[in-house]
């Protein structure tokens, strides 16, 4: 497995509108430690792009500054064809990206429609109004049966749902404000193979049906080839390998982890951070 920059088999996209993210040359210091080295990356418009790398290759500060976690020190971002600068992660959700991290962010004590419209609930009379529970159920049941997600009851507290009922309930709340692009951090993590079948049919049907890009992060390799229709692996700062998941499999991106890991044991370089 060999790192391709050019040509359709490459995973390089066909025509530049296709094109909805872009870096160039992203670069991050913390101190004399070097962590990202010019990472060039582009998703495109409904594809769901899979980010592989051991712990320290750079592989979550890149994610970082996506979602206006921290700036690069040097590198441009582009959105849609547009220069943009992220200042915070608020910043970066007003343009259009969210992330669903792991914990999920989710309150259990909550309902589910409470969940769906947390920190942006709806009311009877403007901002400082009376919350308006009724539309906020038809609104929940409206949303999450026009993406499939199926849950017991909209007023049963999260807590009690399943662990793939509950990450479908946080990527609901993640793309129901009209979100352009959705990072996943370990979205199948702990999950049996009905919740993980719960999770893939979500994440196929918001790319392919209604045109979301995504970014999943996932030490898992087989999650990742059932998710993703690309994979780009990060190594020492830099994207080394752009392919289709058709074009590589578990095995041959097995051996390439492997190698490089000894290749830094060997020079004393082992990763100890992320």
């Amino acid at each position: 497995m060999t790192a391709d920059v050019a040509g359709p088999s490459s995973g390089s996209p066909s025509r530049a509108e296709d094109v909805i993210l872009r870096t160039e040359g992203i670069t991050k210091r913390f101190g004399a430690v070097v962590a990202l080295r010019g990472v060039d990356m582009h998703l495109e418009r409904g594809e769901v792009l899979g980010l592989v790398g051991d712990n320290g290759a750079g592989k979550s500060t890149f994610v970082k500054i996506l979602t206006g976690f921290q700036p690069p020190d040097a590198g441009r971002i582009y959105l849609e064809g547009q220069e943009v600068s992220f200042h915070s992660v608020t910043d970066a959700r007003r343009h259009g990206i969210e992330t669903v991290y792991q914990d999920l962010a989710l309150v259990p004590q909550l309902t589910v429609f409470q969940n769906l419209f947390l920190n942006r609930e709806v009311t009877s009379l403007g901002k400082i109004g009376w919350l308006s529970n009724r539309r906020m159920r038809r609104l929940a049941a409206e949303y999450l049966h026009d993406i499939r997600v199926n849950v017991p009851d909209i007023n049963a507290e999260v807590e009690l749902l399943s662990g793939g009922q509950r990450q479908a309930i946080a990527v609901a709340r993640a793309t129901r404000q009209n979100a352009k692009i959705l990072l996943l951090d370990e979205p199948l993590a702990a999950m049996g193979a009905k919740e993980s079948t719960l999770i893939i049919d979500l994440v196929k049907d918001l790319s392919k049906n209604r045109g979301m890009s995504m970014i999943v992060i996932d030490h898992n390799y087989t999650h990742l080839f059932e998710l993703c229709d690309r994979l780009n692996v990060i190594q020492q700062g830099r994207v080394t390998v752009n392919k289709r998941v058709s074009e590589t499999s578990v095995e041959e991106l097995t051996e390439l982890m492997v190698a490089e890991y000894r290749r830094q044991v060997r020079e004393g370089q082992a990763p100890t951070g992320s």
